[in-house]
């Protein structure tokens, strides 16, 4: 058994399946639909929070896991025998779980030592640390080599969405209200990226058609790429998109991660958002 747990938020966006292969663990956050709340994950799951959606009437809400939970995981890995931690969270400038992962791995350092790393990213631009950290565990690494390499990797990680609406991140807080409101008066598609932490608009285009090809020129204007993954959120065009993907980076679709937006980014992005993250050299 490796000596260190991997652990990670479920902003994630990490298939269910791969965290148990890998042995990552999940620590949810909460969505809330007026005054019902959902554990993410738990009594959420992807399909469910889409129909929730549909008939709610305002918008859902996301809240970062409590200290506690997380105190609950790295104390379960202890329990479970695992030497080291190395815990990688949504991006601090998106949300408190980071801060919430600082305070529990404080709170459980006289019992095991744990490094919270700010992945400064989201989704599968997240995702694709903890799974490369989680690798690297499985084969042996130490917590020391895995907090050393994750972090030279963090400015490496490009995310670029395209979305239907800005609603859901202008309501969110998430990116400023002006730009929302000219894209929504216009009829753009929006186009963001993930970057430095934060939200930041990439643009518009007229049609969806137009802001896909635009994901795709961005990938494949970038020679030496790694690490290529894209996530839908119920995109009834992702085959059409994955294929037309490969073709123009010359990279299997196969070999092209794929995975569902869940009820945290969901919650912020809207339905029919489609984003791609790859690695830069």
């Amino acid at each position: 058994m490796s000596q260190v747990k991997v652990i990670t938020d479920s902003a994630a966006d990490i298939p269910e399946r791969i965290c148990g292969e890998l042995n990552i663990g999940v620590v949810p956050l909460t969505i809330r639909f007026g005054d019902t709340e959902y554990i993410d994950k738990v009594n959420l799951k992807t399909d469910k929070f889409w129909e929730l959606c549909l008939a709610a009437k305002e918008l859902p809400q996301t809240a970062a896991p409590s200290p506690g939970q997380f105190q609950e995981a790295f104390e379960k890995a202890r329990a479970d025998g695992y030497q080291e931690i190395v815990c990688i969270t949504l991006s601090s400038s998106l949300s408190a779980t980071f801060q919430s992962a600082t305070l529990a791995a404080e709170a459980v350092s006289a019992d095991i030592d744990v490094a919270i790393i700010d992945s400064r990213s989201a989704t599968v631009g997240q995702g694709g640390l903890v799974l490369d950290a989680a690798t690297r565990a499985a084969a042996g690494a130490g917590l020391e080599e895995i907090q050393k390499v994750i972090k030279s990797e963090l400015e490496r990680v490009r995310v670029f969405g395209a979305l239907d609406t800005l609603d859901h991140l202008k309501r969110g807080g998430r990116i400023g209200a002006a730009t929302a409101l000219l894209g929504s008066l216009l009829s753009f598609k929006p186009l963001i990226e993930i970057r430095d932490g934060v939200v930041e608009p990439d643009g518009r285009q007229r049609t969806r058609s137009r802001a896909l090809n635009h994901l795709i020129e961005k990938v494949s204007s970038h020679r030496g790429l790694s690490h290529l993954a894209v996530v839908h959120a119920q995109a009834p065009d992702i085959d059409d998109f994955l294929g037309r993907l490969s073709s123009a980076t010359g990279i299997a679709v196969n070999d092209i991660f794929v995975s569902e937006i869940g009820p945290v980014i969901g919650t912020h992005a809207g339905p029919r958002t489609l984003g791609v993250s790859f690695w830069t050299e």
